[in-house]
């Protein structure tokens, strides 16, 4: 299993750097339109937690606004998610930046998404176990339902701990291919009548 672990470091390490290369290009465009569609900054950067509960900055493409109501406070969800956004959204290009977590060695390619801070004291003691591992750009949970999901958080934490407890480098790939047959279809991106996941309410509001 050790051995199994280190192939996972190097190859997640390596495949980034590659990745960054090729996708050089793709997301210098994306971050310029999205500067000219949503202004500045173009990267949406927020505190997560990884492995260990280890806090890490994570990064994605802006798909949001910032507009606000009369009072200054931001509008929902849904009112500040732009058709381009949508369109990131829908192809998984937002998730491009994530490279750089993964050649950071924050993030792996597969594993139980980051999710947010407050969400920490929250977990009960088998849920928490998600953490013992690297999150990933795609998981288990993702291709068993991707954001549809993230209203039923006790089935997705019952996959997220099944990875941990099953996880090979066999399953890794067949995520991974599962991962690129669900973005292709351009299916199950959002939940009905919701532009992002539902929060994780646990005992309180983040």
């Amino acid at each position: 299993m050790k051995t199994s672990r280190l192939i996972k470091f190097v190859l997640d390490r390596f495949v980034a750097a590659i990745a960054l290369t090729i996708f050089a290009p793709v997301m210098l465009i994306v971050a310029i339109a999205v500067y000219f569609s949503m202004g500045s900054p173009v990267m949406f950067a927020q505190d997560r937690p990884g492995k260990n509960n280890r806090i890490f900055k994570f990064y994605k493409f802006r798909t949001m606004t910032d507009a606000t109501d009369e009072e200054g406070n931001l509008l929902s969800d849904e009112e500040r998610l732009t058709a381009f956004g949508q369109f990131l959204r829908k192809t998984s290009l937002d998730e491009l930046p994530q490279l750089w977590n993964v050649l950071k060695g924050d993030m792996s390619f597969i594993g139980p998404r980051p999710l947010l801070v407050c969400y920490l004291d929250r977990y009960n003691s088998e849920q928490a176990r998600r953490h013992e591992v690297l999150p990933g750009i795609t998981g288990w949970a993702q291709v068993n339902g991707r954001r549809q999901l993230d209203g039923d958080w006790e089935k997705k934490f019952q996959l997220d701990v099944w990875y941990v407890d099953n996880w090979n480098l066999w399953l890794d790939l067949k995520i991974f291919l599962l991962t690129i047959f669900v973005v292709l279809k351009r299916e199950n991106v959002s939940q009905d009548n919701h532009a992002t996941g539902e929060e994780f309410f646990g005992t309180q509001k983040c």
